[in-house]
């Protein structure tokens, strides 16, 4: 499956952000789906993702502001992004876990299929 991450930009602290990742060559219902995150000089850290089923993860440092899910109409991975804070300052990926795999992971390791980064940028 390819991945194709969207909706960056730049927003002021308190603000909001959608971000969405459009899948090709496959379809995101039979695919475990994450968004990770880079921030310049660290790490890239897991933020949530999506099962098969549906069900969803998220890191702790989401707490309920963000939320991720499927469009299966548009084949798509969201990830809907409420108060955010200049923490939250980083390049934005979507992946995807190897098809025959349920469960969901938090390890960069465990996804396969990458898309390109998405620049979310919060402003004091």
């Amino acid at each position: 499956v390819q991945l194709q991450a969207s909706g960056g930009g730049l927003v002021q602290t308190g603000g909001s952000l959608r971000l969405s990742c459009a899948a090709s060559g496959g379809n995101v219902s039979n695919y475990v789906m994450g968004w990770f995150r880079q921030a310049p000089g660290k790490k890239r850290e897991f933020v949530a993702a999506v099962s098969k089923t549906g069900s969803t993860r998220s890191a702790d440092f989401v707490r309920g502001r963000f939320t991720i899910s499927k469009d299966y109409a548009k084949n798509t991975v969201d990830l809907q992004m409420n108060t955010l804070n200049p923490e939250d300052t980083a390049a934005y990926y979507c992946a995807a876990r190897p098809p025959a795999i349920t469960v969901i992971q938090t390890t960069t390791q465990a996804y396969k299929s990458w898309g390109q980064g998405t620049l979310v940028t919060v402003s004091s």
